[in-house]
């Protein structure tokens, strides 16, 4: 099936996380067991002198002893204890080492990993028409097919090309001994499976590769999904700009019910205005209550001259006061002096010097 030519971005984190936790996870199906493969030829390569061994003493054993059991419940139980004792030794080994090769192999690819979803029945595979487009017009479709065509290739020809390269010492085994005879058929079945795995293995591996790359291309995303998810997780502008505006507007009428308890109002003159308070028992300094600029100036000073707040102009302390202090902060202490020499001026603070 042809990609979707919209979906232009690599997947986000969260996309990739959300993949993750559904059990949709890059890995390749092939190379399990091609590892698996490798892990008990090599395993049964370096232990055939032990099932030599065990699988010589089974024999001797029903060859000698064992023509003498008696068809009766004790002795069959007893043979049938033997057995699976001695198939437990034999197999287990080799059925570990396969279990763990292929623990490791999906380990590698995956990670840690535990999904339950991947257990619930997806009825989208049950849609006749996605279905037949998922067979005949998928890229994965062509693929597996190809992969299909030279695994099976490579399992006919390897055979092949072992037995012909051996077929002149295939004679004199007439002449052999049963133990030459089958460590040489065990020597060409070694052989064969070893040529066959080494292509096979770098079938694996490319599927492998595939596998990765369409697991990306599956997760792509447009570019409306990807300013979606960011929407999501950093909130809609338009609805934090209005948010913004809402606490703007709540902090200016609480800053306007704050300015009749001014003591003073400095202003630029025209469109800067800061309204300061200063109680010794509150703050060692000054506090900034309320500043604006142009209209919120304008509508300080409306304020401050309906309650008797005094305004005095002085360009450089308001300059100075709106740009470095912020409304609740007391005032710098390279200000001082300029707001004391204000403040020291005032009736209110005379008359407290006064006294």
């Amino acid at each position: 099936m042809a990609k979707d030519p919209s979906k232009t971005e690599n997947a986000t984190q969260k996309r990739r996380d959300k993949a993750r936790k559904e059990g949709q996870v890059p890995k390749g199906r092939e190379l399990p067991k091609i590892v698996t493969l490798v892990a008990g030829l090599y395993f049964l390569r370096w232990t055939i002198g032990f099932y030599r061994d065990r699988m010589s003493n089974i024999f001797r054993y029903f060859f000698s002893e064992g023509t003498f059991i008696q068809a009766t419940p004790a002795d069959i139980h007893h043979v049938f204890m033997l057995v699976v004792r001695q198939l437990a030794i034999i197999l287990l080994p080799l059925l570990l080492t396969l279990a763990f090769a292929a623990y490791l192999c999906q380990r590698l690819q995956v990670g840690k990993l535990w999904s339950s979803k991947i257990f619930q029945p997806k009825f989208k595979f049950l849609q006749l028409g996605q279905g037949l487009k998922r067979i005949f017009l998928s890229l994965s479709t062509f693929v597996q097919m190809g992969r299909s065509i030279l695994q099976a290739a490579v399992v006919g020809i390897a055979p092949y090309i072992v037995i012909k390269n051996n077929v002149d010492q295939m004679l004199p085994l007439f002449y052999a001994t049963p133990e030459a005879i089958a460590a040489k058929l065990l020597k060409l079945g070694y052989d064969m499976t070893f040529y066959a795995m080494i292509p096979m293995l770098v079938i694996a591996i490319a599927d492998t590769w595939y596998t990765r790359w369409n697991y990306e291309e599956e997760l792509k995303m447009t570019k409306d999904e990807v300013k979606d998810e960011r929407k999501q997780a950093e909130g809609d502008p338009k609805v934090k700009q209005q948010q913004r505006v809402k606490m703007m507007k709540v902090m200016a009428r609480r800053m306007m019910r704050d300015v009749p308890k001014a003591d003073v109002v400095v202003t630029n003159p025209t469109h800067l205005a800061v309204a300061l308070y200063y109680d010794a028992l509150e703050a060692p300094a000054p506090l900034v209550l309320a500043k604006g600029a142009d209209r919120v100036a304008e509508r300080i000073k409306e304020i401050a001259m309906e309650n008797g707040v005094p305004i005095r102009q002085n360009k450089p302390l308001a300059q100075a006061l709106y740009s470095q202090v912020e409304i609740g902060e007391i005032v710098p202490e390279e200000l001082y002096q300029a707001v004391a020499a204000i403040l020291s001026r005032l009736d209110r603070f005379r008359k407290k010097y006064n006294r």
